[in-house]
């Protein structure tokens, strides 16, 4: 419950605080008239509602099994995360649509201090709230929470982005009024939708991933084989393994060769352990064990590959 608290209590921050961006941005975005501002609202909003459905789906996937959803609600964060990706998708083609109507009509941007100043307390309201919500998210390996890290810190860059143009503006206007600087602010507008282009393509291969029930990491994987061999010599080998991933939940399945000799009673403190030491390893997993006789004369070639008998660990 304690750590249900924590990842709700980041993400109804997030929430906050990208509200209390946007009023901000679109109030210096209007008295400018500064369409890199103007993006950067846009952009909140997308992290806004990003954020909103970060929060549901750390308060859904938090619900146990039940009759319809056997193996938990843990994809409804990597649901989420597709879903922050597309919305960023969505912001980037935006952003890119009014940088262009600026290029060919370009506009005066007024009070560009103010500007500034909105980029700059953004930036650093970002960088701290990215910060907890990474904390937590990697904590918990929430997604949801990791996805919406990405969004704030992505507006990190972006509103660093838009300040640096919006200086560069101010100071050219002063030092060397002569020259047209207007086309700056849309220019960077267009790298503020590249930057969100990447990271919504990185965030939307995570996110598909789990979705698509695509096995663990090899790291991983490797850890649990590594783990069955050291149970070597009462494993005779294992076959059938599988593995995947939903929300922050492992799951973990195998089929484990033990001594046709062994009682029962032997063999379950064998499949105990194995399962023990698994879910020590990765705190939110579902191991699934089926153990099957090994008699050593009548190998399957499905065995061979990970027989110890015939190819022993060490």
């Amino acid at each position: 419950m304690e750590t249900q608290k924590q990842k709700v209590f980041v993400a109804a921050l997030s929430v906050l605080s990208n509200t209390t961006l946007i009023i901000l941005k679109l109030i210096v975005g209007v008295i400018t008239g500064s369409v890199s501002v103007l993006s950067e609202a846009i952009h909140s909003g997308v992290d806004l509602l990003a954020a909103i459905i970060a929060l549901l789906a750390v308060r859904k996937s938090s619900k146990p099994a039940d009759q319809d959803h056997s193996y938990g609600h843990g994809k409804y964060e990597n649901l989420s995360g597709a879903i922050e990706a597309l919305l960023i998708f969505i912001a980037a083609a935006w952003i890119i649509f009014e940088a262009i109507h600026k290029l060919i009509k370009p506009q005066p941007i007024e009070a560009v201090g103010w500007g500034i100043g909105v980029m700059l307390f953004s930036s650093l309201v970002n960088i701290v709230v990215s910060h907890l919500l990474f904390k937590v998210g990697k904590k918990t390996d929430s997604i949801a929470l990791q996805a919406d890290a990405w969004h704030l810190l992505t507006d990190v860059y972006t509103s660093a982005g838009v300040m640096i143009g919006l200086l560069v503006l101010w100071f050219g206007e002063w030092f060397m009024p002569q020259l047209d600087w207007h086309w700056i602010d849309p220019v960077a507008a267009f790298a503020v939708a590249l930057l969100i282009i990447k990271a919504a393509y990185q965030l939307t291969i995570q996110s598909i991933r789990d979705l698509l029930d695509v096995s663990l990491p090899p790291e991983e994987e490797m850890w649990v084989k590594n783990k069955i061999k050291e149970m070597y010599p009462q494993v005779r080998g294992f076959h059938n393994f599988r593995s995947r991933k939903s929300g922050a939940t492992r799951f973990v399945e195998f089929h484990l060769m033990l001594d046709a000799t062994m009682s029962v009673q032997d063999s379950h403190a064998v499949n105990d352990k194995i399962v023990r030491e698994i879910k020590c390893q990765f705190k939110d997993s579902k191991v699934m064990v089926h153990i099957e006789p090994c008699d050593n004369n009548s190998c399957e070639s499905k065995c061979l590959t990970s027989c110890f008998v015939k190819n022993p660990p060490g």
